[in-house]
């Protein structure tokens, strides 16, 4: 099959043959419908995120297909079925997954057992998954803990976004802020995450989503999915901006930048008994102060949303039917796996909101 491989930090990625192992127990293989290109495929690629993969590799996460082939004691999908994969990969048996926070499973990534042999290679030579995924390739072959089930009606390149991207964002709303109808909110970064952080905001039900980005566009599109102000960071004070708009601070701050700075902002744009959530990955510290954390300001962290993806992604899919999420919107290039590195490129440059590689004509 052809794959998208990561042989080294500076290096593009490699459209190459590899091989794909049978399906062992709980294993499935799924033909690759559409595969969304996210920030941390960029950062690790880059060099940004140490740890994270080990070359060679199959690059990406976020993808949706069709299940082809099972393997032994697979009861949750059959061939046919369209699904989304996630890189919240469960085991369903530790601490974490046991007092519903999935998320966090101690066994992420769920792996074979090293006398089972790889899931990849190529010629002989052993080949790794980006977090046991490797959707950068034109079948995956994943364990089962790494998927959900959506209706065959949905279009496959819009719920692929519903892998990362946009869960992360919906989440970090709704499951770990629990914004409150006819709170104040400030979004700081409004690329994909942050867009789908604005859209919770909305659907939850706040009387005010602020978006503070440094790039006109993204505000402009911010503004189209739910935000009620917009500040352009490039030119005003975001937290000033941010606390005249509100007459003190919102309830609900999120930063999804991944910047130390960003992170100190979104803390004081709060008012006292609100939240500051961050979203943005970074592994810098960060200074708070003490007098305003006491006034009843809570600072906390959203890994990939909060999310119980089984259950999220479906209700997801429910607001996107029901036309108050809107998905179409935030994909801006569809494009092949021949242009995979031409898509890292347009990310890094800000250019667009997600660029999604399509599969075959499905």
């Amino acid at each position: 099959m052809k794959a998208a491989v990561f042989r080294g930090v500076g290096q593009p990625l490699e459209l190459e043959e590899v091989e794909l192992d049978r399906p062992g127990p709980h294993e499935v293989i799924v033909q690759t419908v559409a595969s969304g290109i996210c920030h941390s495929d960029l950062s690790v690629i880059r060099g940004r995120l140490s740890g994270y993969i080990q070359v060679p590799a199959v690059a990406g996460h976020e993808a949706a297909g069709i299940v082809i082939e099972v393997g032994a004691d697979v009861h949750y999908v059959k061939p046919g079925e369209h699904v989304v994969t996630c890189l919240s990969q469960f085991c369903g048996a530790c601490e974490f997954c046991l007092s519903g926070k999935p998320f966090l499973c101690e066994a992420q990534g769920i792996r074979r057992d090293s006398a089972a042999g790889q899931r990849i290679s190529q010629n002989g030579s052993p080949v790794s998954q980006y977090e046991g995924i490797g959707a950068f390739a034109d079948r995956l072959l994943v364990h089962e803990n790494a998927l959900v089930k959506i209706p065959d009606d949905v279009a496959l390149d819009c719920a692929a976004l519903l892998g990362c991207g946009v869960t992360t964002g919906l989440g970090a709303a709704l499951n770990t802020a629990r914004v409150r109808p006819g709170s104040s909110c400030a979004i700081i970064g409004c690329g994909g995450v942050g867009l789908a952080v604005v859209q919770g905001c909305y659907i939850a039900g706040a009387a005010r989503v602020v978006a503070v980005d440094r790039d006109p566009s993204h505000l402009e599109r911010a503004g189209k999915l739910g935000a009620t102000d917009v500040v352009d960071a490039s030119v005003s004070d975001a937290v000033e901006a941010v606390l005249q708009l509100t007459r003190g601070g919102v309830d609900y701050s999120f930063e999804v930048v991944g910047s130390v700075g960003t992170a100190e902002q979104a803390f004081r744009m709060v008012r006292p008994g609100g939240m500051a959530v961050i979203v943005g990955w970074t592994d810098q510290d960060m200074s708070v102060n003490i007098g305003k954390l006491l006034v009843d300001r809570t600072l906390r962290g959203s890994m990939m949303g909060s999310n119980r993806f089984r259950i999220d992604i479906p209700r997801w899919l429910d607001y996107y039917r029901q036309g108050r999420l809107h998905l179409d919107e935030l994909i801006t290039a569809r494009i092949t796996i021949d242009q995979v590195n031409e898509g890292l490129s347009a990310l890094e440059q800000g250019h667009g909101i997600r660029s999604i590689i399509t599969f075959g004509d499905r």
